[in-house]
């Protein structure tokens, strides 16, 4: 499960990262993105083969949505099942893409007790690359909707610690395979990330609340006068 993340990298250095070809997508700084809400995501254009960067809005809504008022519009899609399900089988084998993020949260509950927010980033300090899957459907008015959703597996024994389950993080060797620039089996990539990729730490609860939005909510919850936690941050289809 992925539910919420920071989408703080700046769309300029994605680009330039990602060594896409279009314009760079306006897009500013969002601590708190939820589900409807809009994220960078990295996708092979469907014509021209080139690396796009993208704002989609997070929330698959497939080309085919009969009813798109009252879809379902799934935020994740499990790595177990993606190639079966008819929700996600088409956008698997040919609209695979790249979320780009600073962190994702995750919430661990202890036994009767309120639930503590964590969040989880790349322990080297680089954007994270998460796998996804891109749609686009066309409204009556001609005007195309872009979505994604992320593809999450069984955790690692880190993000075990919060959750059972946690997003497919991918590596810059993996990239062309799952954009669909190189052969191969993008199913090999779904997997846990190794042990020593991801960093976690324990957040306020201010992230609960999807109005509270700002560099704060990364900062590590710790108790007076004690040290931050090592490795947290000091502060704060239609193309």
């Amino acid at each position: 499960m992925c539910g919420r993340f920071a989408s703080t990298i700046p769309p300029e250095l994605v680009a330039k990262l990602f060594a896409t070809s279009n314009a760079v997508p306006n897009l500013g700084s969002n601590w708190n993105t939820a589900p409807t809400q809009q994220a960078l995501v990295v996708r092979r254009h469907p014509e021209t083969a080139e690396r796009h960067l993208d704002a989609l809005k997070w929330g698959l809504l497939p080309a085919w949505t009969k009813d798109p008022d009252h879809a379902r519009r799934p935020i994740n899609a499990r790595a177990e099942t993606v190639a079966q399900l008819p929700t996600f089988r088409g956008a698997f084998a040919k609209r695979r893409a790249i979320v780009v993020m600073e962190a994702f949260y995750e919430w661990r509950r202890p036994e009767k007790q309120p639930k503590q927010p964590f969040a989880i980033a790349r322990a080297d300090g680089s954007p994270l690359a998460l796998a996804g899957l891109w749609e686009g459907f066309k409204e009556a008015s001609g005007e195309i909707i872009r979505t994604f959703c992320l593809l999450t597996t069984s955790s690692n024994e880190l993000m075990g610690t919060v959750h059972d389950r946690m997003p497919v993080v991918l590596q810059p060797a993996d990239w062309p395979l799952w954009l669909g620039e190189t052969e191969g089996d993008p199913a090999t990539l779904l997997r846990s990330a190794d042990e020593d990729v991801l960093k976690l730490w324990p957040i306020s609860t201010a992230v609960n609340a999807v109005r509270n939005n700002g560099p704060e909510l990364l900062a590590p919850l710790q108790a007076p006068d004690a040290p931050p936690p090592s490795g947290a941050p000091a502060g704060a289809n239609p193309a």
